[in-house]
């Protein structure tokens, strides 16, 4: 049984993410917690945080997890609503389970599972998965858990502020909007930017699981009002939120949506600078942009990459090398190590509130080197994907003799300019993706597709 996907188990709640799946995950998840030697140190006990975003199906699924991780012997402390950043923030030093979608539409649902603040990475998940493969047992009769309320949003706000303190300056003046899309960025942002001093309107800013206000996922054109509200307003910021608020959009105060690779290259270039370690490194993704690179190089720190949906695996690995973590990041989503293991909107929402009041939004960006960006996606069967990246792996750098090839995540080929491109297979549908940045993106993606192309026939 394979449940997780690159973000935790998500899908429709008829079909996939049911309160069966939440009580047999909740009993995995209890069960793992029970033969944890890291006890809760409050407690003594093994313990297992749970909360949920505004889904109108949340409630039910946050019982049916409740069910399991009590029948497995664990206690549970039942959180509520909150953004995933702040049940992440409550699963210090025990275990959490997060009811959300995040971006998907109100009909899904998912659960996420998280261990001292960070979410399960790939071994743990697999353990869950056998769990429920070899239908886990509920403890004996005299052994289940109890359960009680929590409430710690308010202590997960104040870690956020007092972190976000450390950087940037006092944003009193600053005007920013920020679009909450309903979602659980309404419970974290607006009260922790007006706290530190910023004047905030909100947008959306209900918490409905209906999403009446816009769909959850913020793209350019969900967030069109947005944006036409942004470009008729004088606000110097904008900031939007998924559903659950891990993910973060940032705006210019015309409507514009500042590339997410822009937003890394501003934020890693901070840390970096403000580091006062031998080795700051930064990790990413294979398809984040070469802007990230050259700023991180600027700040003198280092990039390490690793795999889409891992950046607590390449945390792990490039901390085991000696290196020094200040900051980590795929599109959209950043873990803020010195604050905390997990993915938090919230937090980089705060900060770069910050870092504009000090330089402004148009002064970040001036060092970045922005190049046209592309992502082309070529149809492959799933049983021509391991043939087809063998293919691309062969004839992609002699397509390219003067770039520099990597083989780690896919085949990526980073070129004398700084432009690269990158080819990986998709671990969800049927493409091969492609990304390129290049001042000629056109024609870089149209060579490229050219090579991937032939190399599915090839593998046909």
């Amino acid at each position: 049984m394979e449940l997780f996907g690159t973000a935790g188990i998500r899908g429709s709640v008829r079909e996939r993410v049911t309160p069966e799946l939440a009580l047999a995950v909740g009993r995995a998840v209890g069960a793992d917690a029970v033969e944890s030697k890291d006890a809760d140190a409050t407690t003594g006990s093994a313990t297992v945080v749970i909360a949920r975003d505004g889904r109108t199906t949340g409630d039910a699924l946050a019982a049916a997890t409740q069910a399991g991780v009590e029948s497995a012997g664990a206690d549970v402390r039942r959180a509520g609503v909150l953004p995933t950043p702040a049940l992440a923030y409550a699963s210090r030093g025990r275990y959490g389970v997060m009811l959300t979608a995040s971006h998907n539409p109100p009909a899904d649902n998912g659960i996420k599972a998280f261990v001292d603040g960070q979410e399960y990475d790939s071994d743990r998940e697999s353990g869950v998965e056998a769990r429920i493969d070899d239908g886990e047992p509920p403890a004996a009769w005299d052994a289940w858990g109890g359960s009680e309320r929590v409430s710690p949003l308010s202590d997960y706000r104040e870690s956020v502020r007092s972190y976000a303190r450390e950087h940037g300056s006092d944003p009193t003046g600053l005007d920013v909007a920020v679009d909450c899309g309903t979602g659980m960025g309404a419970l974290g942002t607006p009260a922790v930017l007006r706290d530190l001093g910023a004047g905030v309107v909100t947008l959306n800013g209900q918490v409905d699981g209906h999403f009446p206000g816009r769909e959850s996922k913020p793209t350019p054109e969900s967030l069109g009002d947005f944006r036409r509200f942004l470009a008729e307003t004088g606000f110097d910021l904008g900031i939007a939120h998924d559903g659950d608020a891990d993910r973060i959009v940032v705006l210019g105060g015309d409507g514009e949506i500042v590339h997410e690779d822009t937003v890394v290259a501003i934020l890693a270039e901070h840390f970096v600078r403000a580091a006062t370690v031998a080795d700051p490194v930064v990790v990413t993704t294979p398809n984040a942009s070469g802007r990230i690179d050259e700023r991180v190089a600027a700040a003198g720190g280092r990039v390490e990459r690793v795999r889409l949906g891992a950046l607590h695996e390449g945390i792990a690995a490039a901390r085991g090398a000696g290196g020094d973590v200040v900051f980590a990041a795929e599109p959209w989503k950043h873990v803020h190590p010195a604050h905390g293991g997990w993915i938090d909107g919230v937090a980089s929402a705060a900060v770069l509130t910050r870092l504009v009041a000090a330089e402004g939004l148009d002064g970040l960006r001036a060092p970045v080197t922005e190049r046209p960006y592309r992502k082309v996606s070529v149809s492959c069967p799933d049983d021509r994907k391991a043939a087809a990246m063998e293919g691309v792996a062969e004839a992609l750098p002699e397509r390219f003799p003067d770039a520099d090839a990597d083989f780690e995540h896919g085949v990526r080929a980073e070129f004398p300019d700084g432009s690269w491109t990158l080819v990986r297979p998709s671990g969800t549908e049927p493409y091969v993706r492609l990304y390129a940045e290049a001042d000629d993106v056109e024609t870089l993606v149209a060579a490229v597709t050219e090579v991937v192309a032939g190399a599915v026939d090839d593998a046909g």
